[in-house]
């Protein structure tokens, strides 16, 4: 069994320091394997903040000595108040803090992660994903195995619950939703919104591809219909391909009566066996070649 611990939207500046000792204790409880932070860990990208914000990161490794942590950044990582820095530097306070590229991965026997950084520097709020992006994830699922959880890490959301938040949906995801969901990939997790929910983001038909959204864990900037949470997802593989892999993603809310973290929904997620390996090298073919651009 493998706890991806999904953690997103900290905006340490705004953070509620009793809902960050919660956290700690509740997650000190239940454990975790790998630990993903999908973006936005400062309101304003300030130095204070990330210092901040890499004693949190400090803290949770602690819990879990040897587990990585994965991070990327979202919007409110990117200086607002030195222009400068955002066009010559937009992600160097970030690396600073937390010694992380905007992007990395990490692979064992169960899980393959990428993350992406979907963020640009000449946008304010709305994220992107390139198409050497989707070239580049695609290609790296060709190494991964029948008995690996396939995630993707994102900030901005790939798919929107019914009614909600379309106007903040990553851009370039159409061409995206359809090489990920080809190339084998299970899960896309983001935040951004402050809305935890599960949705399949090609419901109309074929294999499923889950849009797991996290809320923000500790600050106060909460919507009126979700406070404070994080997500657990359990994926526990059968190597021997006799039964098909079980995954379900925990929901745990911040109870302000309680001062505590409490797990409130649990949602057993439908993979599709595909055989990755076919699926990635076929899409690979299609797709443009890998062309950086400016974020």
């Amino acid at each position: 069994m493998r706890r991806l611990l999904h953690l997103s939207d900290p905006h340490f500046g705004t953070e509620r320091p009793r809902v960050v000792e919660a956290l700690v204790a509740t997650v000190a409880s239940i454990g975790f394997d790998v630990a993903v932070i999908s973006g936005d860990l400062t309101q304003r990208a300030l130095p204070g903040q990330f210092r901040r914000a890499a004693r949190f990161v400090a803290r949770l490794q602690a819990l879990a000595p040897g587990a990585p942590v994965l991070i990327n950044p979202g919007n409110h990582d990117v200086p607002l108040f030195n222009p400068l820095r955002r066009v010559s530097d937009p992600f160097g306070p970030f690396c600073e803090a937390f010694g992380l590229a905007p992007e990395s991965s990490y692979r064992d026997e169960a899980l393959h992660l990428q993350v992406i950084n979907t963020t640009s520097r000449w946008r304010h709020k709305h994220g992107l994903v390139r198409p050497d992006q989707v070239t580049r994830t695609v290609r790296a699922l060709r190494d991964s195995t029948a008995s690996q959880l396939r995630v993707l890490v994102t900030h901005q959301p790939l798919a929107a619950s019914p009614g909600q938040d379309s106007a903040d949906l990553l851009r370039g995801r159409g061409p995206a939703v359809q090489a990920w969901r080809d190339a084998g990939v299970d899960l896309v997790l983001g935040g951004h919104i402050h809305l935890p929910y599960v949705v399949n983001a090609c419901a109309a038909g074929g294999r499923p591809l889950w849009v797991v959204q996290a809320g923000t864990m500790v600050s106060h900037r909460i919507r009126h219909e979700a406070g404070n949470s994080f997500n657990l997802i359990r994926y526990e593989p059968d190597p021997a391909g006799r039964r098909a892999p079980a995954c379900r993603v925990e929901r745990w809310d911040h109870v302000d009566d309680l001062g505590a973290f409490r797990r409130v929904m649990t949602t057993p997620l439908a993979l599709a066996r595909a055989p990755a390996q076919a699926a990635a090298d076929d899409d690979a073919s299609r797709l443009p070649a890998e062309s950086p651009k400016k974020q």
